[in-house]
């Protein structure tokens, strides 16, 4: 059912054209509350001191990743390996196979 002179079709034509308007809705809604909130942020990019303002001494490049990055993957590690410890202290109980035996005990 190939029309002669038609355009190929694109990935797009899948696409019906409600799926088409909600996309474009859907993105201009994350764009304005991305706008929204880079607009409500700004004086928090203030160069003024606030009153009462006490900063204390800056983070180095080592405390720096040792607090955002060691210290999580840190907390993982202990975490997971607690949840492994207290998983295999128990035996598997398997009441479909561990309890069936193969060899019948009445002789014929």
């Amino acid at each position: 059912m190939d029309t002669p002179g038609a355009r190929p079709p694109t990935a797009f034509d899948t696409l019906g054209t409600v799926d088409k308007k909600n996309a474009l809705r859907a993105g201009a809604l994350a764009a304005g509350t991305t706008l929204m909130m880079l607009l409500m942020s700004s004086p928090a990019l203030a160069l003024n001191r606030d009153d009462g303002d006490d900063p204390g001494t800056g983070l180095s490049v080592i405390e720096t990743l040792g607090l955002y990055v060691l210290l999580p993957i840190g907390l993982f590690v202990v975490i997971a390996g607690l949840v492994m410890v207290a998983d295999k202290s128990h035996q598997k109980k398997d009441p479909t196979s561990s309890n069936v035996r193969t060899k019948a005990d009445a002789k014929a």
